[in-house]
């Protein structure tokens, strides 16, 4: 063996970085269970815990905070967590009225309204759908008469053809989503969930939002649904409120039992930023300020500033001075929601201005700790309004100034740059000085973006933001500033939400088939190949550390599907060293002594392990580019785990051989009972393909009749609708739910038992079409009054999921691509690789042929078998990887009918005959792997629960299908598209 040392620096080093990744999730464990033990039970208290050691050092020797090790661990999904799980979709419709200023042209608005009919059925946008449509019911109309509005002087022109303001609104629309993503995830920053999760769908209008732990769906739905709210307001000065903060200090300090022993605020003092001066607004320079001062001995006795740290600074002769600006003080994260109540107090309440605002920065200080600034907002009216909204802004772009530093340009309407005139002016005070400065604070949702001082006035409404801005920070700024520009709303097309129990339930089934499978390969390869089984199970044991560890690294969040998809790769990993035993066990045969036999195992046995697993990390990646969620979860770890089982099974495992040899330790490939399994084998495979191609019309035939008369039964993500998990105390029959859920909907819903006989699941398209915001509302209600006519019975939803049917549709439609395209990628890569179409074909009608078995399957035999067998995105998911597995074994015979063909014999053969001595040769490979698999899969269908069980069913049956095929289908197919004659060669 070559390169070893090469090969045993690698090792290493992957060793350790996966156990530097995987390290995190342990200290994280570890912390959190200190937690548990300190709290003994309280929620509360352990959360308490947790908050007064985030950014404390908890890492050995690196040092690393409680708050980083926890950003680092291996994140668990919603399904195993519980929580909620939503997607936005931007209605750019609104967009679209709004950028042509709301015409109440007929024709403008008829072809708006065409284009959202259309929507669903269409792979195309909304806006080309819009350009289109007009153009068919004004075939000479100009776009460009709507848009080209005084706010879009810039992009558009009266002149502009429809192509041209197609692409504005295009841009406009990408601008849109990015600024929504923006304020949604700032909103989620601040509803305070652990390790949130906020994903822009790249060439769509739609963003993934994962909450775990969250299960207050009602306020999620307000939050992430809410129009953002953009204003600007003038700011107090730091040292007009800290006399202020200084009173309320003193009353709660007078409140304090004598005995009482006061905190002082360390932690708070010592992450309190150095004194910068707020972002300069309209005036291009730079201005900074002193450090700030220790105001530790400031804070003892002092119960406010023990949680909010006075904004001060050390001059130069050394004196402690308040910090110029609006920022009145610093606080912790976990410390907010305290001063906020205090400042809630009805007796400190009623000291406060009604025409002061104290409201907290949108990020913290510095991107490594918890600290947040508190600005002193001037309300003016009664009511606390603004001093200018956000929808007075025309525009708002990133830029750099004449020193190359980057800033923001902010352009406003006539009405509100008159405006902004006097704002501006009343701020920067007296032009002959600096010093009365006063700043402008920009506000979204009750957040403080930023708060820059102003300079002097600003006359044309044209105004520049700059200061120790970064690039990224600029293109945020600016899209918050046009987040008040144009309404772009957001609504929920897909939601999901999963109880705390039912994640519990599904963590104990995976665990539990994780292991169950772990053990069923290793049993087996040990029983079958005797001490050579021993080190394909350390090869696995090595597999499943790279794997969990590079899954680590990434960041991937570990969901159901994933741990499937970990199982999984356990019976695929021992296909690469099940090729190389066979082939070791041929050349012992051949008489080779077994140093001579383990080399040229490996080395004859290459070639179809990389044909194999490319084609099967094909599937993986056409996966995870078409699926979502979940099935990227489960790609995820299918590609990664091809990967890692490659270098384990070839390299790992061949280290471990030359390590025995050296050693010269007996290596044995069987035990006498396995010896010779498959030996010899001669089974007419070829001579028999008629029949076998008859089966199989027989049973697609079958299934195709199936499929028209009784069709499929889709999951909600196929169809559209609201879907609930619902628990009983006692047994309960799907029949009587079915009628009491129907009676209160008022349409046909689908009832179906959901893993034990007192939990079902809901499926209904009650109101699924409604534009009202509180839908999700009134069909929970209806939901809960069906359940309540089932006397008796106490009931609690468990989780629920709603599809829109623009969402189903670009699922179905992406699973219907990813299949297609998954089989063609395969097609092509087998016509590059063995350089004929024959094999091509062959491959694509074996692969043809098991999706159509699977799908016949799964409509003959639906309500028949005691479990769900909807169509949805797990079963493509199945799909994909069968057809991965499939040609995985229909590449090796591939192979060894190539190999078979270069020898002397085969060159005098008949086509047919070296088939099938090549289906005969790999005959033991081929059923040992499958062996293999299914045993795991069996396991995941047992133990891994009811969301996984449609999905380990799909794939056990598409196995069985695949290795049929590969058999009895895919080879055969060969012969008789070269139509041979009996002295014809391929």
């Amino acid at each position: 063996m070559q390169n070893k040392g090469i090969i045993k620096f690698a090792a290493i080093v992957l060793t350790l970085l996966c156990l530097y990744a995987l390290s995190f999730t342990f200290v994280t464990n570890k912390v959190e269970n200190d937690a548990k033990e300190y709290a003994n039970g309280d929620p509360v208290k352990e959360k308490r815990y947790l908050d007064s050691i985030s950014n404390q050092p908890v890492y050995p020797i690196l040092g690393h905070t409680y708050q980083y090790v926890k950003q680092k661990e291996i994140p668990l999904g919603l399904d195993l967590k519980g929580g909620m799980n939503v997607t936005m979709e931007i209605e750019l419709s609104a967009l679209i009225r709004s950028l042509a200023n709301n015409p109440s042209d007929e024709t403008f608005n008829k072809a708006l309204a065409n284009a959202e009919d259309q929507l669903s059925t269409s792979q195309e946008g909304l806006v080309s759908l819009f350009v289109s449509e007009y153009e068919k019911l004004n075939p000479n109309g100009k776009l460009a008469a709507f848009f080209a509005t005084r706010e879009n002087a810039e992009d558009v022109k009266m002149s502009d053809s429809n192509a041209a303001v197609k692409k504005f609104l295009e841009k406009q629309s990408t601008s849109a989503v990015e600024r929504s993503f923006n304020i949604l995830r700032t909103r989620i920053d601040k509803f305070g969930v652990t390790q949130p999760n906020i994903q822009l769908q790249e060439g769509s209008n739609r963003i993934l939002v994962e909450l775990p732990g969250v299960t207050e769906k009602e306020r999620v739905r307000k939050l992430l649904q809410g129009s953002a709210k953009l204003e600007f307001y003038e700011t107090f000065d730091n040292q007009e409120i800290f006399p202020l903060m200084q009173n309320i200090n003193n009353i709660l300090a007078a409140k304090q039992p004598k005995t009482e022993a006061k905190v002082a605020p360390a932690d708070t003092a010592k992450t309190a930023p150095k004194a910068d001066k707020p972002a300069l607004l309209s005036a291009k320079k730079d201005s900074t300020s002193k450090d700030s001062a220790d105001v530790n001995a400031l804070a003892k006795s002092n119960p406010l500033f023990a949680l909010l740290t006075p904004a001060m600074f050390q001059g130069a002769n050394g004196q402690q001075g308040l910090r110029p600006g609006p920022t009145v003080g610093y606080a912790l994260e976990s410390d907010t929601a305290k001063v906020n109540a205090i400042f809630a107090e009805e007796d400190i309440a009623s000291l406060i201005p009604s025409n002061l605002k104290l409201l907290w920065g949108v990020k913290s200080t510095a991107p490594d700790n918890k600290v947040f600034e508190l600005y002193a907002i001037k309300a003016t009216g009664a009511n606390g309004e603004p001093a200018l909204s956000g929808d007075v802004i025309s525009n708002a772009r990133e830029d750099f100034d004449q020193r190359g530093n980057p800033e923001v340009v902010m352009v406003m309407k006539t009405d509100g740059a008159r405006a902004w005139k006097r704002i501006t002016a009343q701020a920067a005070g007296s032009p002959s000085s600096e010093d009365d400065n006063k700043c402008v604070a920009i506000v979204l949702d009750n957040a403080v973006y930023t708060a820059p001082r102003v300079s002097g006035e600003i006359p044309n409404g044209i105004s520049s933001i700059s200061g120790n801005f970064t690039v990224e920070e600029t293109k945020d700024l600016a899209n918050v500033l046009k987040a008040g520009k144009l309404p772009a709303p957001a609504k929920i097309v897909q939601e999901a939400v999963v109880g705390p129990s039912l994640g519990a339930e599904a963590i104990s089934a995976g665990l539990t088939s994780s292991v169950v499978g772990l053990l069923v390969v290793l049993v087996f390869m040990m029983f079958y190949y005797n001490r050579a089984g021993t080190v394909a199970n350390v090869a696995v044991f090595t597999n499943v550390f790279f794997l969990m560890g590079v899954l680590a690294s990434l960041g991937a969040v570990l969901t159901l599907p994933g741990i499937a998809g970990i199982v999984l790769t356990l019976g695929m990993a021992v296909d690469a060293n099940v090729l190389i035993y066979e082939r070791v066990r041929e050349e012992l045969n051949l008489g080779k002594s077994i140093r001579l036999a383990i080399s040229d195992g490996y080395k004859h046995a290459m070639p179809s392990i990389l044909d194999s697993q490319i084609t099967t990390l094909l599937t993986g990646i056409i996966l995870y580019v078409f699926g979502s969620g979940p099935i990227q979860g489960f790609a995820t770890t299918l590609i990664i785990g091809i990967v890692t089982s490659l270098f384990s099974a070839i390299l790992i495992s061949r280290l471990i051989f030359e390590w025995m040899l050296k050693k010269e330790m007996p290596i044995k490939f069987s035990n006498p009972w396995s010896d010779h399994t498959f030996k010899n084998a001669n089974y007419a495979f070829v001579k028999k393909r008629k029949m076998f191609y008859a089966i199989s019309g027989i049973f697609i035939g079958l299934g195709i009749l199936s499929i028209i008369i009784r069709g499929f039964s889709y999951g909600v993500d196929f169809k559209g609708g609201r879907t609930y998990v619902v628990k009983f105390e006692k047994a309960v029959t799907t029949e009587n739910v079915r009628e009491a859920v129907n009676e209160s909907f008022g349409v046909a819903s689908e009832v179906k038992t959901f893993g034990s006989s007192n939990q079902v699941r809901i499926t209904t398209p009650y109101l699924i079409d409604s534009q009202e915001d509180n839908a999700d509302q009134l069909v929970e209600a209806k939901l809960k009054e069906g359940l309540a006519k089932i006397t008796g019975n106490k009931s609690h939803i468990e989780s629920s999921q709603k599809v829109g049917p623009t969402m189903a549709n670009d699922i179905k439609i992406s699973a219907i691509y990813a299949v297609l395209l998954s089989i063609l990628a395969i097609g092509l890569y087998i016509f590059i690789r063995f350089r004929k179409w024959s094999y091509s074909v062959g491959a694509l009608v074996a692969l043809t042929h098991d999706v159509l078995l699977v799908l016949s399957f799964f409509s003959l035999f639906n309500g028949i078998l005691p479990f769900s067998l909807d169509i949805d995105q797990a079963f493509i998911a199945a799909i994909l990887t069968v057809i991965g597995y499939s040609i995985n074994d229909t590449v090796v015979v591939f192979d060894r009918v190539r190999e078979y063909l270069a020898t002397h014999h085969a060159k005098t053969d008949k086509m047919s005959i070296v088939i099938n001595d090549a289906i005969n040769s790999t005959l033991s490979r081929t059923v040992i792997t499958a062996l293999t698999v299914i045993f795991v899969l069996a396991v995941l269908f047992i133990f891994g629960g009811e969301v996984i069980r449609g999905f380990s069913f799909a794939l056990l049956i598409g196995v069985i299908f695949g290795t049929y095929s590969s058999i009895c289908v895919a080879t055969p197919i060969v012969v008789d598209i070269i139509k041979e004659k009996d002295d014809q060669k391929a």
